[in-house]
């Protein structure tokens, strides 16, 4: 059973007090800078964990009020869980999300996303900090992509509101993964 302490900190003391306070085991599938960051080593500053479900939601309401941002967890440790409203996801996510941390926390456990997932979830917000995410996934995993493709038009395209500008991006990202490695590799 993996030691309460392979949680780095500020993480470690935020998640063990919200470990203590739920009542039964309770699943956060996380995504976003935590995910990358704690999950993948990409060495970047982020202070929120991207939540997309807390599962019972009977236990919900008592995560919220004490990890949510302005909450009393967020004004001790300066991080704080973020509850995702709105995201569109490849459409079988949840069976490829993984534990995080597995067995260091009593009922709280975290699932990651799936790197392939996880970049998608990025496409189409697509800022400065969301290109070097998906390029550092591509180059660190390494990325197969053909499955990066294959996953978006399968997955996700058919949720999207303005696919053709996502085709764009994806395109984009693309290339910028081929040009990195042809650097990496003359």
């Amino acid at each position: 059973m993996p030691h309460p302490d392979s949680v780095p900190e500020p993480w470690r003391s935020f998640l063990r007090y919200l470990d203590e306070a739920v009542r039964e085991e309770v699943h956060l599938v996380c995504m976003g800078g935590f995910v990358i960051t704690q999950v993948y080593g990409f060495s970047r500053p982020t202070a929120d964990i991207d939540t997309l479900s807390i599962v019972p939601r009977a236990e919900e309401a008592v995560i919220r009020q004490l990890g949510s941002r302005g909450g009393p967890l967020h004004a001790k440790h300066q991080v704080y869980l973020d509850l995702v409203a709105v995201a569109h996801l490849p459409e079988n996510y949840e069976e490829r999300v993984s534990e995080m941390f597995p067995g260091a926390l009593e009922r709280l456990r975290l699932f990651a996303l799936d790197p392939y997932d996880l970049a998608l979830s990025k496409l189409e917000r697509n800022i400065e900090r969301d290109r070097a995410d998906v390029l550092y996934l591509a180059r660190t995993i390494p990325f197969d992509l053909e499955i990066l493709q294959k996953r978006y038009r399968k997955e996700l395209r058919w949720q999207l509101g303005n696919p053709e500008r996502e085709d764009l991006t994806l395109k984009l990202w693309i290339e910028a993964i081929e040009e990195g490695r042809k650097r990496a590799h003359p």
